[in-house]
């Protein structure tokens, strides 16, 4: 389906202005959002999706603060895994509960060798190296080698911001 610009009116900048800061904290975020702008939960649901299937909106999801949900030692783990081994070693990763997201990346050989990212978080440095073990002995014979990035401080993530203007 290709959409254009035009297809995107005044009501679909109200939403994205109300929700570029993250979604409200409620149970029913939609609708906290539908009763600000006097539109139904469901129309700014489906406004929400439709932006999002255009690649007007990357994603919808939450992003939580790590630190203030007790979680102290978060390492991003990089790891050397052959193209060969990555579906099934993605499916490990998946289920062990304990990343909060996985991706892949270009090697830049011979200085950067890591194809694999998986973001482990612990309460501390103990909890996550043993996670990061738990990890090795899950794949093991399945990569080459691997490292542990801790994170110092949480960067601000965002994306572009729109802001309101008068008209002239």
């Amino acid at each position: 389906m290709k959409v254009d610009m035009m297809d995107f009116d005044s009501i679909d900048l109200e939403i994205v202005l109300a929700t570029q800061e993250g979604l409200p904290l409620t149970s029913r975020p939609y609708l906290t959002i539908a009763s600000e702008l006097s539109l139904s939960e469901e129309e700014v649901h489906s406004r929400l999706l439709r932006m999002k299937s255009a690649g007007f909106i990357r994603k919808i999801a939450g992003t939580p603060n790590h630190y203030k949900i007790g979680y102290f030692a978060n390492a991003m783990t990089v790891w050397d895994i052959p193209d060969e081994n990555l579906e099934k070693v993605a499916g490990i990763f998946t289920k062990v509960g304990f990343i909060s997201h996985c991706y892949l990346r270009p090697r830049f050989l011979p200085e950067w060798p890591f194809n694999f990212f998986a973001m482990v978080h612990g309460k501390n440095k103990e909890e996550t190296e043993k996670k990061i073990t738990l990890l090795c002995s899950l794949i093991d014979g399945r990569f080459r080698s691997q490292t542990a990035l801790y994170s110092k401080r949480i960067l601000k993530k965002t994306g572009i911001r729109f802001k309101r203007t008068q008209n002239v």
